[in-house]
């Protein structure tokens, strides 16, 4: 059974491939496009196809589009009402619809081959939800899927039972976590549906002294739902510009409406174990990317294992659009991991590398050599095996750098182009790591938690330590990622500290550094000081060799 997961409606467009039940291959756009959420600056900018992430997965696979048996979309137009009837007031509502009715066409067209009938339509919180119950369990948990909105709801909690959903409670719009924290971003000078988890950062500068407030219009209503009514931001803190400087009333904003997220999530959580008694809890929707709700879910309700799904936006619904089709013919597997995405083998390096003119070294001690350049200061981009599926760097496409200065979180965030505020990431093997972080569960392999940071180890990894004392560790598993694993192990033997700095290969409003090619023009154009590809190594050069290299 082989069957192609869609997701082209709202943002984030993406590409999954599953075949007899295994997860072959998964993308998003914008890696191919190089256009960040797949948007393009005209009108239907949400809508684009992802053409080239589904002739990726079907060319990884050596499959036409005439050797499917099912294209997975990821919305169904047959559960969508009018915007009047669910209370909201976005225009291109109509438009959207329209194109989902379409849909089929469309992808027939952008597909030679492919038959329009076979083309399914999976509501879109069903694919969020199978995204993390059936790529990340055995098709037994609970899940708990909680976004801006899918067609006519923003909610969906239930259980897999044998690979098998059986929904329990949903919320209708125009009542939406998601949309509410959609809402507050832009308010506070960021871009909506792109930049939430910036105000997740900046809730840890402030105070939640209108949390109170806040509660009496967003709760959970004790029976599976919730309740947003809409709230004046501007009666609370006035609006940030987004070339303004934020100011403590928009911190304490944005940490009261994180506490009353995080509250509402944590109610809706302990309902859903009342109705199931399970012990697994599967995440997604873009609200289960808010690491710190995550942490307090798992610290606070009766669930031993929650499992958030890594690309819980909306670019997974085309991987759970595919694992939900695939599921009605026979059992489905669990993803070993993230890496879903384009892989390069040192061939292809070696040829993106002639072709670029730029001299590369293959030493004996590549972790060596790199842990020499880190532990000297040096911040390397880091290029190995396939790409992330997904908005974490997790050891395929990152900067890494020297956790034990605090100036290098200034330093990468100059590279990227951030705003001061933000956070950069901890990475440590897993053995290593309750020596270091404690309170969040470990192992952490997808940066979806956040950790207290154990108070001997704060002054000692200072780059990594967040304002409150908390980190977001990745752990690293020894057997899937055996060169960054030899690579903390050399870091650690010569500097003591098994820890390093590790944020996303890219710099601002760029997607994430997906090929040969996007690694040497963000080594071409920023200050790093190393790039790594498979066993390639690039310094920057003297100008006796950029001139040898120029002729």
């Amino acid at each position: 059974m082989k069957v192609l997961g869609v997701n082209a409606l709202f943002h984030d467009p993406s590409a999954a491939l599953v075949v007899d039940g295994f997860v072959v291959a998964a993308a998003e756009e914008e890696r191919f496009s190089r256009r960040k959420h797949g948007k393009r600056p005209v009108p239907f900018a949400a809508w684009e196809l992802p053409e080239q992430a589904m002739r990726w997965c079907l060319a990884h696979a050596g499959l036409r589009p005439s050797d499917l048996d099912a294209v997975a979309y990821a919305y169904d137009p047959a559960l969508a009402e009018p915007i009047d009837a669910l209370g909201l007031h976005d225009p291109s509502d109509d438009l959207r619809q329209a194109y989902a009715d379409r849909a089929p066409a469309f992808l027939a067209a952008a597909l030679p081959g492919l038959d329009p009938d076979d083309v399914r339509f999976v509501p879109h919180h069903v694919a969020h939800a199978a995204s993390a119950g059936l790529a990340l369990t055995d098709g037994h948990a609970d899940v708990l899927v909680l976004d801006g909105r899918g067609e006519a709801t923003s909610h969906l909690a239930g259980r897999y039972e044998g690979g098998v959903l059986h929904p329990l409670a949903g919320q209708r719009l125009p009542h939406s976590l998601g949309l509410l924290y959609e809402d507050l971003t832009e308010h506070l000078g960021f871009l909506r549906s792109s930049d939430e988890y910036k105000v997740m950062a900046l809730a840890s500068y402030g105070t939640p002294r209108h949390a109170d407030a806040l509660r009496e219009r967003v709760h959970a209503d004790g029976e599976g739902g919730f309740v947003t009514e809409r709230v004046d931001w501007s009666a609370i803190a006035k609006q940030r510009a987004a070339d303004e400087p934020w100011t403590r009333d928009h911190a304490d904003l944005a940490a009261s409406a994180q506490r009353v997220l995080e509250d509402t999530v944590i109610d809706l959580a302990r309902w859903l174990h009342g109705q199931t008694g399970g012990d697994r809890l599967a995440l997604a929707g873009g609200v289960a990317l808010n690491c710190v709700a995550n942490t307090r879910i798992f610290a606070e309700t009766p669930y031993e294992h929650v499992l958030p799904q890594p690309a819980a936006g909306d670019a997974g619904t085309a991987l759970g659009a595919a694992l939900t089709v695939a599921a009605e013919h026979g059992p489905t597997r669990p993803v070993p991991g993230a890496d879903l995405g384009r892989r390069f083998d040192d061939d292809e390096i070696e040829q993106a590398l002639r072709a670029a003119h730029w001299p590369a070294e293959r030493p004996d001690d590549l972790a060596g050599m790199v842990a020499d350049t880190l532990a000297e200061g040096g911040i390397v981009a880091w290029f190995q095996g396939a790409s992330e599926f997904g908005p974490r760097a997790l050891g395929h496409r990152s900067l890494l750098a020297d956790p034990r200065d605090p100036q290098n979180l200034d330093r990468l965030n100059a590279v990227k182009g951030r705003e001061s505020f933000r956070p950069v990431a901890p990475m440590v093997l897993e053995d290593r790591a309750p020596d270091i972080f404690t309170r969040g569960p470990l192992p952490s392999p997808h940066m979806l938690f956040v950790h207290d940071v154990r108070p001997p180890w704060r002054e000692r990894i200072p780059a990594v330590v967040h304002v409150d004392g908390t980190a977001r560790v990745q752990t690293v598993d020894r057997t899937r990622t055996p060169r960054l694993a030899a690579l903390l192990e050399a870091f650690e033997e010569r500097t003591g500290v098994p820890v390093l700095v590790n944020t996303s290969l890219n710099t601002a409003g760029r997607p994430m550094v997906d090929s040969p090619r996007d690694a040497l023009e963000l080594f071409g154009s920023a200050p790093v000081s190393m790039l790594v590809m498979g066993p390639y190594v690039l310094t920057r050069p003297t100008p006796d060799t950029a001139a040898q290299r120029d002729r």
